[in-house]
């Protein structure tokens, strides 16, 4: 497992660079100063006055295009993430079927046609997506994009099929007159889309959950679904629900992150939740979208579920396994870090005058990382033991993954 042990920060590929850096210049509004205004729309419509976003922005062509010069290349990278943390065998498959749900311009397909197309390999491999959103102009976004990429360059047949759909019908009928002939799919991904639906439901969560169980009907027993949504604490904690609803009917298992099927223990406080910081270079014109929004994108953030059929998991489960929930804390003589397994989420330090060549890895600990502790020791105090857990002088740390 030596090769996870580095932590390593994401870079958009060259030709995806070009794509995107062209789509930020040459939009219908090309004036950089408009674009800003309209990423500055976005991001507060995101994150702060949530109450009033609805998935009908991208009809909007100026929000469209806010979104498409900044949203669209930092959403496309975080699908790469995640398709980087998959098994690595279901990309060598000949043939690829991919279900895009909630797909606006195309972000998620877009990412699995990069991501296949920058790996090496002896066959070609025959891609087809089909990409499903309410928003006709959106899907024609996404075809654009989709030509102007260039699928030959995955060396073998590539085609995007899209289809405008309320996405919300899913949880409610069958899928057959959506699927036919290109189901079951070894991949299946609904992006930034699931806060968005059912907002005015009494009981959200249920019916997102009963979503998703569809969506699990038309998965491949070897296939993943990937759920990806905002890192807020709001969107978090509803994934975290959801995930815990579609565990109970025992429909599927948790790839990554989490490392156990119990229920999510960032439910059991309410200011608790779970979410990823991975490292990227971002682009110039992304880095200067900031300075003119006064946004801060030197990290890519949100929270996420790859759902299997199959059992399949990232890391084998075991006690003393554990994954690394927030980042690494420095205090005074001491540092501490979040880490979450079968057993729960607890608080876990390390003092600086313990360190030594065995725990040393421990200094090293980062958000998302797979670890392992051989001994993890809590005082008892008034008969109660402490819910600091330390590691001792002697005590055995690896990062068996890290991201």
């Amino acid at each position: 497992m030596e090769a996870f042990n580095q932590r390593v920060s994401y870079q958009l590929s060259p030709r995806a660079q070009q794509v995107f850096q062209s789509l930020s210049r040459h939009t219908v509004h090309e004036s950089s100063a408009f674009l800003a205004e309209k990423i500055a729309v976005l991001s507060n419509l995101f994150t702060r006055e949530r109450a009033g976003v609805s998935a009908r922005y991208l009809d909007d062509p100026a929000l469209g295009a806010g979104y498409a010069a900044y949203f669209l290349p930092v959403n496309f990278a975080k699908i790469q993430i995640l398709l980087s943390e998959m098994p690595n065998d279901w990309a060598d498959r000949s043939a690829i079927s991919v279900l895009d749900i909630g797909a606006g311009p195309g972000t998620a397909s877009l990412a699995v046609l990069d991501w296949l197309s920058g790996r090496p390999r002896v066959n070609p491999t025959v891609l087809n997506v089909t990409a499903l959103d309410h928003s006709k102009s959106a899907l024609m976004e996404a075809t654009r994009l989709w030509n102007n990429y260039g699928p030959g360059t995955l060396v073998g047949p590539a085609k995007l099929t899209t289809s405008v759909e309320q996405i919300e019908t899913i949880g409610r009928q069958d899928l057959s007159h959506i699927t036919r002939k290109k189901a079951p799919y070894d991949l299946i991904i609904i992006a930034n889309c699931l806060n968005e639906l059912f907002q005015d439901s009494a009981d959200h969560d249920a019916q997102r959950a009963t979503l998703l169980e569809r969506v699990l009907s038309v998965l491949k027993q070897d296939g993943t679904l990937m759920v990806v949504e905002p890192a807020l604490r709001s969107t978090a904690r509803a994934l975290h629900r959801v995930r815990d609803r579609l565990l109970t009917q025992e429909l599927c298992t948790v790839y990554s992150p989490c490392l156990h099927e119990k229920p999510c223990p960032a439910l059991i406080k309410v200011d608790d939740w779970c979410h990823e910081e991975r490292a990227w270079d971002p682009p110039e014109w992304i880095s200067a979208f900031d300075r003119d929004v006064g946004l801060i994108k030197d990290a890519l953030k949100f929270s996420y579920v790859l759902f299997r059929k199959d059992g399949r998991v990232i890391m084998p489960r075991s006690p003393n396994v554990y994954r690394v929930v927030s980042e690494l804390r420095i205090f005074k003589g001491e540092k501490r870090a979040w880490v979450c397994n079968e057993q729960g989420r607890s608080e876990v330090g390390r003092q600086d005058r313990l360190a030594t060549n065995s725990n040393g890895a421990f200094d090293a600990w980062h958000r998302g990382a797979i670890v392992q502790i051989d001994q993890i020791v809590r005082k008892e105090r008034e008969g109660k033991l402490s819910e600091l857990g330390r590691i001792p002088e002697d005590g055995v740390v690896q990062i068996l993954r890290g991201v």
